[in-house]
């Protein structure tokens, strides 16, 4: 049972071609035009949507036992870079940092 090389280079391809095509349209497609209210609203409320989707699924693993206290604390650190700088990469960086130098140090 070996690798179906053509297939797999198939399947990369198709998803390279989706991968540039949903980066394209929407510029294509609202060209000249006045982008339609509800992406507008989409696009203002999605991040926080993303953003606490994202939290509840990292912490839920860790509700009832002292192992949060690193987590909680690099959120912490996350949104106050986050709300200083407003630079995505500093706060990710930075949170994910306080979270490993914690875990593996501290706690």
């Amino acid at each position: 049972m070996g690798v179906n090389v053509p297939r797999t280079l198939a399947v990369i391809a198709v998803c390279a071609v989706c991968t540039l095509l949903e980066r394209a349209l929407p510029f294509l497609i609202f060209r000249g035009r006045e982008v339609p209210k509800v992406v507008k609203n989409l696009g203002a409320a999605l991040p926080a949507a993303i953003i606490t989707t994202l939290i509840v699924y990292c912490l839920r693993s860790y509700a009832a036992s002292a192992a949060i206290i690193p987590q909680l604390i690099a959120c912490a650190v996350t949104v106050v870079l986050h709300l200083w700088r407003r630079n995505s990469f500093l706060s990710i960086f930075g949170g994910t940092a306080v979270c490993m130098l914690l875990t593996q140090f501290v706690f």
